[in-house]
């Protein structure tokens, strides 16, 4: 494939992102994604074989995305496909909006209150707000930035570098699905196991790859260690990774029990120093998500500048 097919859109697709995050009035994809997810879990979701209905609807969209996305490819011409493939790296995208809503939430605790503070929270977070105190809405913000640093922006760029839009496409099916569906709650356990398999083979390098790169630009020696030591012992195989490097970068701790649909969930530390979030310490969370998104970013287009 020419590498200007995959650079230029990539580009553009980035500087979209930077610029706009995700306006609420624009459709979205993934909210397409969300609606026929939950279409096909309506009516499947039920009686006997659950685990092979939902491995059915999940490879079902998986390839129905996939053979849309290239289809597209194929049909549009080149003028066209650069315009297609920008818009769509823009919606694949999600570090703007991110990064957004983690500002929100601090700025609601700074300027509003505690209460305002876990409800902003409950935004974004699966865990029970209601009774957080203030610096636990603060490291929640801050595990939720690393992890989606991976989910929502690193692992979209790799796909991307490997399968252009078509992959970053499924890539993002597949983060959906487990969004919705690959809970371990009475209703998901068997119907969503599939879908979350899928996303931890899908995520395993990628977050990895976060990691490593946030490292990077913030020349973290203890972060690096972190990795190594607190990496692993997340219970999701994948979330540990940024989440370590970030409580390493910061030199806190994350982790511990948390409430989630009612059930206390003894998630293991990340990190060593439990101590208070300051407000301020955002912004540097903010720059190394920028810095890692801009590094990637740079590293595909390198990449395909010299083998394509």
């Amino acid at each position: 494939m020419d590498g200007k097919i995959i650079w230029i859109p990539l580009v553009v697709g980035y500087v979209l992102d930077l610029l706009l995050g995700d306006p609420g009035w624009l459709p979205h994809p993934v909210r397409l994604f969300g609606n026929l997810i939950a279409f096909g879990e309506k009516r499947l979701n039920n009686g006997s074989r659950r685990i092979l209905k939902g491995a059915v609807l999940t490879v079902v969209l998986c390839l129905g995305v996939y053979a849309f996305f290239y289809s597209m490819q194929e049909i549009l011409p080149l003028w066209a496909r650069y315009i297609f493939n920008s818009i769509f790296v823009f919606y694949g995208l999600a570090n703007k909006s991110l990064l957004q809503e983690g500002a929100a939430v601090y700025d609601a605790l700074c300027h509003q209150g505690l209460e305002a503070g876990r409800k902003r929270l409950a935004w974004i977070v699966g865990r029970d707000t209601s009774k957080l105190q203030e610096n636990q809405i603060r490291i929640a913000v801050l595990e939720t930035l690393s992890e989606n640093l991976s989910d929502g922006v690193i692992a979209p760029l790799l796909f991307y570098a490997v399968g252009g839009v078509p992959a970053m496409m499924l890539y993002k099916m597949i983060n959906t699905l487990d969004s919705m569906i690959g809970y371990k709650s009475e209703r998901y356990l068997y119907f969503g196991r599939f879908a979350a398999r899928l996303d931890d083979v899908a995520n395993y390098i990628p977050a990895r790859v976060t990691a490593f790169l946030m490292v990077l630009v913030s020349f973290s020696k203890r972060g690096w260690q972190y990795i190594f030591k607190y990496g692993h012992k997340h219970a999701s195989p994948n979330s540990g990774y940024p989440e370590a490097a970030l409580a390493g970068i910061m030199n806190c701790r994350f982790g511990g029990p948390n409430v989630y649909h009612g059930v206390v969930v003894e998630k293991p530390y990340i990190g060593e120093h439990q101590r208070e979030i300051q407000h301020e310490e955002l912004r540097k969370v903010m720059f190394i998500n920028q810095s890692v998104t801009f590094l990637m970013v740079v590293l595909i287009i390198l990449f395909k500048a010299f083998y394509s």
